[in-house]
């Protein structure tokens, strides 16, 4: 069972994430993305989805994640090495603070202080921006180099 580390607020909550859920994290990640990263063609989102299933990313990180009052999971957010390396809401989910109380965490409880951000998403380097983080460099490509520039960004705001 998950053990419940923090109330948000009465609609949702966040929990450490077990194995068992990642059928729904990778379900929560392609529904956002498709919502959000307008630039990657189907076919990149299948590679991308494939490759987070093949080289095991939901290990590589410390996964919180929020469920709504009928435990479904709304977002995720994973972190390693002080930095957020993933963070994804249901696109019914979104603009109800579930992104602003995963990013918290991450940086109050997991001290994330970097994230990389696609540039063609400015809907998430705004929230970053106002999450306290400022663009400290960019990379032309992906991690891939796949021609998807990259902001890299930091704070020094850790409450």
């Amino acid at each position: 069972m998950s053990s419940k580390k923090k109330t948000s607020n009465k609609n949702f909550t966040i929990y450490d994430v077990e194995k068992k859920d990642y059928p729904q994290l990778i379900e929560v990640w392609e529904a956002s993305v498709r919502a959000t990263h307008d630039f990657l063609t189907n076919e990149e989102i299948k590679r991308l989805k494939s490759l987070i299933l093949e080289k095991n990313y939901f290990d590589a990180v410390e996964l919180k994640c929020c469920k709504n009052t009928k435990s479904e999971i709304i977002g995720f957010c994973g972190v390693a090495d002080k930095k957020i390396e993933m963070l994804f809401v249901t696109p019914s989910s979104q603009g109800q603070g579930i992104g602003t109380a995963l990013c918290k965490y991450a940086m109050e409880q997991q001290n994330a202080t970097k994230v990389d951000v696609n540039e063609q998403n400015p809907r998430a380097v705004t929230f970053y921006k106002k999450m306290g983080f400022r663009i400290v460099g960019r990379s032309a490509v992906d991690e891939q180099g796949r021609p998807y520039p990259i902001l890299h960004m930091e704070t020094t705001n850790i409450k």
